[in-house]
């Protein structure tokens, strides 16, 4: 079997992919547990309430841990912990049966815990990702041993989405843990061994019995170039969290387009105007910096389906207007200095040379990106840096899938900083007590971010998958997510 031609791009895993091509000469990817690797660091418990989680420990979180609600294979809410729920008093109450639950150690999940814990995850000191866009949240309580109330402040529409994602999965400090739909049997290293869990609701009368190897799932967390090595050698059945950096591995293999899968993602890709120094002071400069890049040429280079586009909201959703177009999105007007001679203007008053740094993260997709972002500067005079994408940048990529159908999401995120009239209108909208004043808010908040230039949008986020066709419940979707339960038809 002969080595994959990707080596030329990640060199390091040449000994991998040898003894991984050597193995599949033998293997039976029909057969046998579901093997996944997952796009990040080696998968553990983590609590969402300390933090950003990584991409790995996300998938191992929603495998071990669901929510009120939870997400099927094509995005859509389905139940969780909660066997039904209905929706009462003009959307502000939210009214949630709890199912029979077990937690690992085999005591009864109650409406007291799924309280406290949800409690904890929104509490003022959470860092949860997602407790910023839950603010209408008046109070969590439980009203019988079965049941709870989500009371709201203002109607949320969107709130089972929230409640879905896993930053929001009922997950037991200590010991770690959640009701399933699958249980941490082994753990050693990168790697993960999933069982279905027990479920009180379904049991059948053998319920000790071991399921078949076709129900358990092997969950690997590693970076791309390995994931992408595994999968061609046929030694996995899936690769998950692929993203634009990753994507340039994946077109230097053998691996057939049938397996190469692609979800419609919506949410943020672009550069956020992080530091407003020097240059970047002036929202003509920071104009003059998004109508030089090459977003087209660029996105392109990474696929040719890829999109570009230079409008923050992918569509109007639940804004009043359709979405903002910037000032530097249409042709310069007779007369108005080109964006090299408005730096070189800036510059005249204000002498010395002009450094920016720009975040992005690894990968030769992130490589090509900074390509054509300091190509762009470079033409402007300005002298570019990439850094690391956590580390203090003056231009930083945002990469995200919006959590929920909401524009408002779109404008808090690109608010990084912001003006002061787009900062009131995003906090207006989120203290909103109808849909049309939050509607009219969100637009006044977009049309705000694109005068201010706070945000240069470049296209929307390109999320990839690996897929056996084994696994034929797997479906592209908005959300980009895809839980381990519902990626063969026999395992829901």
């Amino acid at each position: 079997m002969s080595l994959p031609r990707f080596l030329s791009v990640a060199p390091r895993v040449s000994s991998l992919v040898l003894a991984l091509g050597l193995a599949a000469c033998s293997a039976k990817p029909d057969s046998g547990p579901v093997v996944v690797s997952a796009i990040g660091e080696a998968p553990a418990l983590a609590d969402a309430a300390k933090g950003p989680l990584d991409p790995a420990a996300r998938v191992l979180l929603d495998a071990t841990a669901q929510g009120l609600v939870r997400f099927d294979a094509s995005g859509q809410i389905e139940p969780g912990i909660a066997e039904r729920w209905s929706v009462i008093d003009n959307g502000t109450s939210y009214i949630f049966r709890l199912r029979e639950g077990e937690w690992p150690d085999g005591r009864t999940v109650t409406a007291a815990e799924v309280v406290k814990l949800l409690r904890h995850q929104l509490a003022s000191t959470s860092r949860n990702v997602l407790a910023p866009f839950l603010t209408a949240i008046d109070e969590i309580v439980e009203m019988t041993p079965e049941v709870i109330e989500i009371r709201l402040k203002r109607p949320r529409p969107d709130l089972l989405k929230l409640f879905a994602q896993p930053e929001l999965a009922v997950f037991r400090i200590a010991p770690p843990g959640g009701s399933g739909p699958y249980r941490i049997v082994a753990q050693r290293g990168d790697v993960v061994r999933l069982r279905p869990a027990f479920d009180p609701s379904r049991a059948a009368d053998d319920d000790s019995a071991e399921p078949p190897a076709d129900a358990t799932v092997k969950l690997i967390g590693e970076r791309a170039a390995k994931a992408i090595a595994r999968f061609e050698a046929q030694l996995s059945t899936a690769v998950l969290g692929g993203s634009f950096a990753d994507w340039p591995i994946v077109l230097e293999t053998r691996i057939a387009p049938i397996n190469r899968r692609f979800d419609p993602a919506a949410g943020l890709f672009g550069m956020a105007i992080t530091r407003r120094e020097g240059v970047l002071s002036d929202p003509a400069n920071r104009a003059a910096i998004a109508r030089s890049i090459d977003r087209a040429g660029f996105t392109s280079a990474i696929s040719p389906e890829w999109a570009s586009t230079t409008q923050l909201l992918p569509d109007q959703l639940d804004s009043a207007a359709a979405p903002a177009l910037a000032a530097w999105t249409q042709p310069l007007a007779p007369g108005e200095p080109t964006p090299r001679a408005r730096i070189y203007a800036w510059r005249a008053a204000n002498p010395g040379d002009i450094h920016l740094k720009v975040a992005l993260p690894a990968g030769p997709g992130a490589t090509i990106l900074y390509g054509y972002v300091a190509g762009a500067l470079l033409s402007l005079g300005i002298v570019p840096e990439r850094v690391a994408a956590d580390a203090p940048a003056d231009l930083r990529l945002i990469d995200e899938v919006a959590p929920y159908d909401s524009a408002r999401w779109y404008v808090a995120r690109a608010c990084q900083p912001c003006s002061g009239a787009a900062l009131l209108a995003i906090e207006a909208a989120r203290d909103a007590d109808s849909p049309r004043l939050r509607s009219q808010q969100i637009a006044a908040a977009d049309a705000a971010l694109a005068s201010d230039v706070a945000f240069i949008p470049l296209a929307r986020p390109l999320r990839w998958s690996l897929v056996s066709i084994q696994l034929k419940a797997w479906t592209a979707n908005p959300r980009a997510w895809h839980p381990l339960n519902h990626l063969r038809s026999d395992t829901n």
